[in-house]
């Protein structure tokens, strides 16, 4: 069987790389990717918009038959001839599918001219995607959808990406204020490597046990009792239980308001009823 080869980082699996991933049907598909976009890498912030998991997961259930995950760090100094030989001679490419602009090689120099070159001469078939463009007239990316994140527009990123934004830890022990106004919730530490999401209140979804309930999730560092990491506190509606030690995955729906310094518990109490009218 044949070969074809879908290049990209694919953070999100937004329309664009569907575009790209959308490979021939009578091919192996195959999905050549790193851990993390090689900008992320060099500047050592993560700000991922899926976790590896949860992107290897996804492009299994796109039609991806195999992925190859390379480690930025050990191939940046490898020259784009390199790279292009390793998907002829290891991966035994027929078909190379990529983006509009897609670099490889070290410091980026290889691009879709080398590689188009490349492909005639070795008689490889290659498609290149046109850009994904918005209503502004800007191509679609991962930035972009990252931006909108960050302002609290989940709505909107949730229109790109190819699963809604979620995210997953273990529930810990927090200091069970909730408890005392009548709103238990589950504290997680929110994902070092995903990228932060504005922080406030927001309409979410709890998946436990398979089954769906509704919630509002408070992420930040808690205004009215200080914390020095990033944690997210839920409330999750119909739901008695004990989560401690689980891992749990909370899926924002709705951006509802930016977090607010209370002055007693009854206040704070007042408002949480608010949200959940929203």
């Amino acid at each position: 069987m044949k070969t074809a080869i879908a290049l990209g980082t694919f953070d999100g699996l937004h329309t664009a790389h569907q575009q790209v991933l959308t490979l021939p049907s009578d091919f192996k598909k195959m999905a050549v990717t790193f851990t993390a976009p090689p900008k992320m890498v060099i500047s050592g912030k993560k700000e991922l918009l899926f976790t590896e998991d949860q992107k290897c997961r996804y492009l299994k259930e796109f039609g991806i038959d195999e992925i190859v995950t390379l480690d930025f760090d050990k191939v940046r100094n490898n020259s784009p001839e390199s790279f292009l030989e390793f998907l002829q001679n290891e991966l035994r490419a027929d078909f190379i599918a990529c983006g509009f602009n897609y670099r490889f090689g070290k410091n980026g120099a290889g691009d879709t001219a080398l590689l188009s070159e490349f492909c005639h001469q070795n008689k490889i078939e290659l498609r290149v995607s046109k850009p994904y463009l918005l209503p502004d007239g800007n191509a679609l990316s991962s930035s972009y959808i990252r931006s909108l994140l960050k302002e609290g527009k989940i709505e909107k990123a949730n229109e790109f990406l190819y699963k809604p934004f979620s995210f997953t830890a273990t529930v810990q022990m927090g200091d069970q204020r909730g408890r005392t106004i009548g709103f238990p919730t589950i504290n997680q530490k929110y994902p070092d490597d995903l990228v932060k999401l504005r922080f406030g209140v927001y309409k979410t979804e709890v998946c436990i046990n398979g089954k769906r309930y509704e919630a509002i999730t408070d992420i930040g560092i808690r205004p009215t009792y200080q914390i020095d990491y990033v944690i997210s506190e839920t409330f999750i509606k119909n739901f008695v239980g004990d989560l401690y030690g689980k891992e749990i995955t909370v899926t924002p729906i709705k951006f509802l308001r930016d977090e607010i310094k209370f002055n007693s518990l009854d206040k704070l109490k007042k408002q949480i009823e608010k949200d959940l009218e929203m």
